[in-house]
């Protein structure tokens, strides 16, 4: 297995071709937000998105080795196609009721079996662990799939900064609950607050990031602004939205979909096309932009960095 880091790489002193990519797409999607009417305007356009000290765009982004080269899925797509139950279950409520949702200030309080428990805003975070930028496939258990590009810093850095005790064996992520500004969060699709959850050595893994923008812009609400968890091996409700809290535990958390549905979701939530949903097969995938589907990788095409941490475990029973 060969994992290389972010060390290795010279730091970029320019503005990379995808943040250049990504203002532009930017700018000419919002000229286009007629076309989806004033739902998508005010989810392209207006929302609060993040802490101050991120500015609107970012430059001088660190590259990163873990990055894939193949084709991005366009900006329009990354913020009007989205799977955000708190503001609703459709792909287009996202984008149309995030936009009041408040993301500034923002604070998130990392306690638990930890030496030294903070509270610490985006900006205190940015001072732990500086930018990358880290081009990802993303895939979700519904059957499509999309490569974005973040903007964040590995997860581990700031668990490194909280220093977790050697009785921790998982990290549990709290995302916000905000019952005015999330419609979604008025019914009972899930037991609110969404809360996931990882084995610390999956937290700890050199490609489990914590995000605070995409295409070299702060996130959107839809996307989870502030402060979102990505693991790209995994499928996409692992990745929590706007988190609040994360909490280093000795048991396995009940997640939020394990606890609403846990035959259909597992803890793990491993791409693996093996294991079939119960509804649906996962043996392959629509890419978003695409008319045909392809083959699902195993592990999301990671399997080169992640499968040794599942050695000895039946992935299918462990989904």
């Amino acid at each position: 297995m060969l994992i290389k880091r972010p060390s290795d790489v010279i730091p970029s002193e320019i503005t990379s071709q995808t943040l250049y990519e990504g203002r532009r797409e930017f700018i000419k999607q919002a000229g286009l937000a007629s076309i989806a009417g004033a739902a998508v305007t005010a989810g392209l356009i207006q929302p609060q998105i993040a802490c101050a000290a991120i500015p609107a765009t970012f430059s001088k982004l660190q590259p990163s080795p873990f990055s894939i080269r193949e084709t991005q899925t366009s900006l329009k797509d990354v913020t009007t196609y989205n799977n955000y139950y708190e503001f609703g279950t459709d792909k287009s409520d996202p984008v149309a009721n995030a936009g009041q949702f408040i993301t500034q200030p923002w604070s998130v309080t990392i306690e638990g079996l930890v030496q030294k428990p903070r509270t610490l805003s985006i900006d205190d975070m940015l001072k732990i662990a500086p930018l990358e930028e880290r081009i990802y496939r993303m895939r979700c258990v519904e059957g499509w799939s999309m490569v974005i590009p973040w903007v964040g810093f590995p997860l581990d850095k700031l668990l490194r900064a909280v220093e977790p005790l050697g009785s921790a064996k998982y990290v549990e992520f709290w995302t916000a609950l905000d019952r005015p500004s999330m419609p979604g969060t008025r019914r009972p699709v899930l037991d609110w607050p969404y809360v996931e959850g990882l084995r610390l050595d999956e937290a700890r893994h050199p490609l489990t990031i914590m995000a605070v923008g995409l295409y070299g812009m702060k996130l959107f609400n839809q996307n989870g602004a502030p402060l979102r968890l990505v693991t790209p091996w995994k499928y996409g409700f692992k990745g929590g939205k706007s988190i609040v809290k994360i909490r280093l535990v000795d048991k396995q958390p009940l997640t939020a979909w394990v606890k609403a549905t846990p035959a259909e979701y597992g803890f793990y939530a491993n791409v693996n096309p093996e294991v079939d949903h119960p509804r649906w097969s996962q043996a392959k995938e629509r890419r978003i932009g695409e008319f045909f589907k392809r083959p699902t990788l195993m592990f999301n095409g990671y399997a080169d960095q992640v499968a040794q941490l599942y050695t000895g475990i039946d992935l299918r029973k462990n989904f």
